[in-house]
């Protein structure tokens, strides 16, 4: 789960970085603005993708998300992206768990399969 979880905020990252000059040049709000904001989403971002060994980093991975949809209001192609990237956070939070659960299942069955092995 922490990998798939990982790319996402690390692409998403890269994305809000790239933000910041649509929002100074196209939508005209001031460098003093648009810099600690869209920076500041993309630093957190790397930030929870740092932390996610820890339930604080998915917290933060979900406040990237909902500032990302946030600058919708500001820039509308965020929307999309915005709405894309929180799509592609909640499937790898959901099939990151279906992983795990996968390979505790593979584990517990070679593991009892051994222990069959063994007895006889």
């Amino acid at each position: 789960m922490r990998s798939l979880a990982s790319i996402v905020l690390g692409f998403e990252s890269i994305v809000l970085a790239l933000v910041t000059p649509v929002m100074i040049s196209v939508a005209d709000i001031r460098p003093a603005v648009a810099v600690p904001v869209c920076l500041g989403l993309a630093v957190l971002a790397i930030l929870a993708a740092g932390l996610l060994r820890f339930q604080v980093g998915y917290v933060l991975g979900s406040v990237v998300q909902v500032g990302a949809v946030g600058l919708g209001f500001v820039v509308s192609v965020m929307f999309v992206l915005g709405l894309a990237f929180a799509a592609f956070w909640v499937a790898a939070i959901v099939l990151g768990r279906r992983i795990e659960e996968a390979k505790k299942a593979h584990e517990q069955l070679g593991s009892a399969a051994q222990t069959n092995s063994r007895e006889s």
